[in-house]
């Protein structure tokens, strides 16, 4: 079996790293490059850099940011944000990312999937899903989570495997930040559809939520924020949990 991993997240805006509930009432966290080096030392598997207004403010992502991060740590290091071109991801990958996320620019135009992918292969290529459970049907949104797109999850889960994708990032808006658990069904339901990894996002407040998100889910690896920035838990306090339930971690 796999083992699986843990990967905190620096959501980026204005060069501070953020904090929100349901992607709304952001409150900083801290200096992203301390961050970084503090998770690395507490045994992170990897690091994810998603700057949150790149895309609704129309800019590219922080490459000055990235490049200073990147010198910090020696894990595998996503970032996303404002990436909307084959060009646009050799520059971040040049300042130093192992990986590439892309959300709302994929949903526009999904063949972006396939030509990042083409150039540096599906390894490289995290395709973000941010959904809501509305009216019934898990649908995914873009531009930071402001607008419905009407897609339906499962089905843009598996296109976007089809196209190239070689990991799934998906974040459930309406457990983001609540501290109340994992979306645990929709992420069981699209990690069973699809062959490549899926990353859970959105809603981790203690350690047995990571084991419910191991031991009922197929999810590869649990992304979180808050309770690591806040320091209500430590990576290498929540991995010896882990170990300690006989759950494969790294």
């Amino acid at each position: 079996m796999l083992k699986k991993r843990i990967i905190p997240c620096l959501d980026i805006k204005n060069g501070r790293t953020v904090k929100g509930v349901n992607f709304l009432q952001l409150r900083d966290a801290g200096d992203p490059v301390k961050l970084a080096e503090e998770y690395t030392r507490q045994g992170a598997d990897e690091l994810a850099f998603l700057d949150i207004s790149a895309t609704t403010e129309q800019r590219k992502t922080l490459i000055p940011l990235v490049e200073h991060i990147a010198r910090r740590i020696n894990i595998p290091f996503t970032v996303g944000g404002g990436i909307n071109s084959v060009e646009d991801a050799a520059n971040l990958i040049r300042a130093g990312a192992d990986k590439i996320s892309i959300n709302s620019a994929a949903v526009r135009r999904p063949d972006l999937i396939t030509e990042i992918a083409s150039r540096f292969g599906s390894q490289c290529v995290v395709v973000a899903l941010d959904i809501r459970l509305t009216k019934g049907q898990w649908e995914v949104y873009i531009d930071g989570g402001t607008k419905n797109t009407g897609y339906n999850a499962m089905h843009w889960s598996m296109q976007a495997e089809r196209l190239g994708a070689g990991e799934l990032l998906l974040t459930s808006m309406g457990h983001d930040g609540t501290k109340n658990g994992f979306a645990l069904e929709i992420t069981e339901q699209i990690a069973g559809l699809v062959s490549i990894p899926v990353i859970a996002s959105g809603g981790a407040g203690n350690t047995i939520h990571f084991q419910e998100l191991f031991e009922k889910t197929n999810a590869s690896a649990a992304l979180a924020a808050g309770i690591f920035h806040f320091r209500e838990l430590s990576i290498y306090e929540l991995k010896i949990f882990l170990k300690d339930k006989q759950i494969p971690i790294r």
